[in-house]
């Protein structure tokens, strides 16, 4: 599926802030309410980052991000963080098995 990165407003060199974003379609497709928690694999990396998906801002109408200082520490080291006002990179999340996910660049 294809995704945004995410920033809260403020670009932090050590990763604070970051995250992803997906849209309410992908969310409700590829999500469960019942999982508490995804795996998300950065890119080719050995890294596998547990994220928090069990609060209701990842449910509700306005946010639905997946938010983890890992996936900024990633953004950066690719060089797709920071990015200029408004101009957000496009990723590709891909569902690996049941909630386990895998990040990547497009």
């Amino acid at each position: 599926m294809k995704i945004t990165a995410w920033n809260n407003g403020t670009h932090h060199s050590d990763g604070n802030g970051y995250g992803i974003k997906l849209s309410p379609n992908n969310r409700d497709k590829f999500f469960h309410r019942e999982w508490k928690t995804i795996l998300l694999e950065l890119g080719d990396e050995s890294l596998i980052v547990v994220i928090n998906t069990d609060k209701d801002s990842f449910w509700n109408k306005s946010c639905r991000e997946l938010i983890s200082v890992e996936i900024g520490k990633w953004l950066i080291k690719h060089k797709l963080a920071p990015w200029s006002k408004g101009n957000p990179p496009h990723l590709e999340l891909d569902q690996i098995e049941g909630r386990r996910f895998r990040l990547s660049k497009l």
